[in-house]
């Protein structure tokens, strides 16, 4: 495997390891501000926290050459116009859906778009290796197992999650053209400013924000918005420059996983048996999938 293409990997697993432990800060946020304030607040805070790192490349003349070097298909307001609808798509269906449905159903329904990447990608002339589909058959296996029980049913947020999903799968397949295309910071910037914008206007005419549930939920929204947000996806748009769409999807479904974890930690939840092999099958696809880049390299 070259190294670009590790270090991609590496920051595509870092990115899922944040996300993942972003779902118990979600539901505590909920807890105490509505679904689009809470989103709304996060990814403008993660717009702002990338601000300062955009002024730094510009003084090292880092992101003007990168700016110059590129060459755009169309004006850079449009690329973030376009990525930010499909991120609030998948965003606040996210959302609005763990106030109804519980956090493993969400994991799994979200997790689909594993699958969703590479028939989306098929579409637009991309090829995915068989590798590719072993390792995301198995990644949705395990997160059956992981996050699915036995009396499965479909609760009121679940088609929710599941509309998501194909918002999700759609944002992965989106950044892997856009990324090579716009520097990659400023596209991440551009792209949260448009989601908090319109999670604010529905959260202005729809929610009621007071001191004291900001209060409450000033560090789920500040993990959520500074580490999720300005971190998480900014490590996104980078990896994705050199990642094959659907090894990312497999790699990114991993938050699954760090779900799981993350819901121990801060949680006290417990994994028993039957999620204990949801993470092995995970972690068994995203190897595959990788295995799968080594010989086609």
């Amino acid at each position: 495997m070259q190294r670009d293409t590790l270090t991609a990997d590496l920051l595509l697993l870092l990115t899922a390891l944040i996300w993942g432990f972003a779902f118990a800060a979600q539901r505590m946020g909920n807890e105490f501000v509505g679904p689009f304030t809470y989103n709304g607040i996060r990814f403008a805070l993660g717009a702002v926290s990338l601000v300062p790192v955009i002024r730094w490349l510009d003084r090292r003349s880092v992101g003007k050459q990168v700016e110059q070097a590129l060459k755009k298909p169309f004006p850079f307001w449009v690329a973030a116009l376009l990525a930010g609808l499909v991120l609030f798509g998948g965003a606040s269906l996210q959302q609005v859906a763990l106030v109804y449905t519980t956090a493993g159903k969400a994991g799994f329904i979200t997790g689909l778009y594993v699958v969703i990447v590479p028939i989306i990608g098929l579409f637009l002339g991309q090829h995915a290796a068989k590798g590719h589909w072993f390792g995301a058959m198995c990644a949705v296996l395990g997160l059956y197992f992981l996050s699915v029980t036995d009396s499965f049913t479909l609760a009121p947020g679940d088609g929710m999650v599941l509309l998501g999903a194909f918002f999700w799968a759609g944002h992965v397949v989106m950044l892997s053209w856009l990324a090579p295309r716009f520097d990659a910071v400023r596209l991440a910037c551009g792209q949260f400013v448009v989601c908090a914008v319109i999670h604010l206007i529905i959260a202005f005419f729809t929610e009621e924000l007071t001191m004291a549930g900001l209060r409450g939920a000033a560090w789920p929204i500040i993990y959520g918005g500074a580490v999720s947000v300005g971190v998480a996806y900014t490590l996104q748009v980078v990896a994705q420059r050199r990642a094959n769409p659907a090894h990312a999807a497999v790699l990114l479904s991993m938050e699954t996983v760090f779900a799981a974890f993350g819901g121990w930690l801060f949680l006290s939840e417990t994994l028993g048996p039957r999620g204990l092999i949801g993470c092995g099958l995970m972690l068994a696809g995203m190897l595959v999938s990788q295995r799968s880049d080594m010989k086609a390299s």
